[in-house]
Parts: structure tokens; C-alpha cells; sequence
């Protein structure tokens, strides 16, 4: 009998290659550093730390991310960790909410692009002003196990275009999912039709990450930004 979580399949699949996009200020050196003598590191070090997620879950965990839940030793552990460490501060997120992250791909980079312009323009729609520049870079993992599969569900509760309606509906699935020791789950993209996206919920899922393409949004008053490789 096919496994399934509220009627819904669970696969299993291999993505030999997703795509993630983050901002390239997570891959420069902190801005402290050209203050500080070479004497000075360690301490900068011990600041940075005190203010970071994801050493502060690399060292002792966080009350819903364990230690030993993150990885170590491998190429870029340090993003797949921070995906995990860092999530929004009272708010949700489709298949997370606050105190733990997820690692949200897609399986092509128009896919993400279009998820980031919707959140990124929807951010600025808040601040009264749609004016910004923001510079991303493609990480590629692979992801392969057992999902929850909702491509043929979109019309589920969890994939409504509304935050306040889907995202609740989206974190309770994700409950259910990570209960069942399940990589995760597949779906639909809400923002690019004909997109399918991946919701990683365990760090050790995502596999051999490498950046790829370099990618600049610049939003000049308008919702719609020009989007340019670099």
C-alpha cells in the first residue's frame, strides 16, 4: 500500500541539481573586519558569534534545531546550516514558522527568481517604497529520499497564494512530514506557474552544494524589478 500523509502520495525522488538563491552579502566577509588588526579576529570572532544563529546553534543548538541535526565537514555546510538556524521572528513561512528554518529550492533558477521578486517586492510594498538593489547567487544541492508529493494538490489548503491563509495550513503539513522522518516536500511554485519547488526539512537532506550564477534585482518604484545575470 502506497505510503501517504492526509491522503496525500509520499515519493521517493533524486534531484541530481536544485537551485537556491541568497543574497550575496551572506557570502562576504563581515563588514567589521577592515576595522579590526589581525590581534583583533579572535575577538571579532567571539562578537560575530554571539550574534549569529547558526553558530549558536552549531555550538549548542537552538530549541528547535539540535546540534546534532546540522552538518559538518562538507563543502558549504555553513549555508546549509544557516537556512535551517535562521527563520523570521514571529512570522511564518510556507513550511516553517519561527525557531527553524527550512531550505527552499526550486528546479530551475526562473522558478526562484519569481518566489524571490514576489517575497522581496512584497517586503518593500510594506515599507511604503519599492526602490532597492539586491545582489544573489545560485546555490545548486541535490536532494533525493522520500517526499511529500503535492504537485497534483494545488489546490490544497497550504498552496494559496494568501500568507495568512496558506502558511498555517503549510507548517502543520511540515509538522506532520518531519514526524514521519520524511525529507521533505515537493510542490508546485505559487509564484511561477509551471514551477515546482522543494522544501528540504532536515539539513542532512541537502547534498553537495555549489554556488553557481550570480543574479541582480533592482526594484525603481515599481513592484516589477529588472532582473539581470551577473
Amino acid at each position: 500500500m502506497a505510503l501517504e500523509i492526509d491522503g496525500l502520495p509520499v515519493v521517493r525522488e533524486a534531484f541530481a541539481r536544485t537551485v537556491r538563491l541568497v543574497s550575496t552579502a551572506d557570502r562576504r566577509p563581515s563588514v567589521l573586519r577592515a576595522l579590526v588588526d589581525e590581534d583583533d579576529l579572535a575577538a571579532l570572532a567571539e562578537i560575530e558569534g554571539a550574534t549569529s544563529a547558526r553558530l549558536m546553534a552549531q555550538d549548542h543548538g537552538l530549541e528547535s534545531v539540535g546540534v546534532g541535526e546540522l552538518v559538518f565537514g562538507v563543502p558549504h555546510a555553513r549555508f546549509i546550516n544557516a537556512a535551517f538556524a535562521y527563520s523570521r521572528p514571529r512570522e511564518l513561512n510556507r513550511f516553517n514558522g519561527p525557531g527553524r528554518g527550512a531550505w527552499y529550492a526550486a528546479l530551475d533558477v526562473e522558478t526562484c527568481l519569481a518566489e524571490v521578486a514576489f517575497h522581496m517586492a512584497d517586503f518593500l510594498g510594506r515599507t511604503g517604497e519599492y526602490r532597492a538593489v539586491v545582489e544573489y547567487v545560485e546555490l545548486h544541492a541535490s536532494l533525493a529520499g522520500e517526499f511529500l508529493d503535492l504537485r497534483e494538490a494545488a489546490d490544497h489548503a497550504c498552496l494559496r497564494p494568501d500568507p495568512a491563509a496558506a502558511y498555517p495550513a503549510g507548517n502543520a503539513l511540515a509538522e506532520a512530514v518531519r514526524a514521519r522522518g520524511l525529507n521533505g516536500i515537493i510542490y508546485p511554485s505559487v509564484r511561477h506557474a509551471g514551477g515546482t519547488c522543494v522544501a528540504a526539512l532536515w539539513p542532512h537532506a541537502v547534498q553537495s552544494v555549489a554556488p553557481g550564477a550570480y543574479w541582480r534585482m533592482e526594484w525603481a518604484g515599481t513592484p516589477t524589478p529588472t532582473v539581470e545575470r551577473g
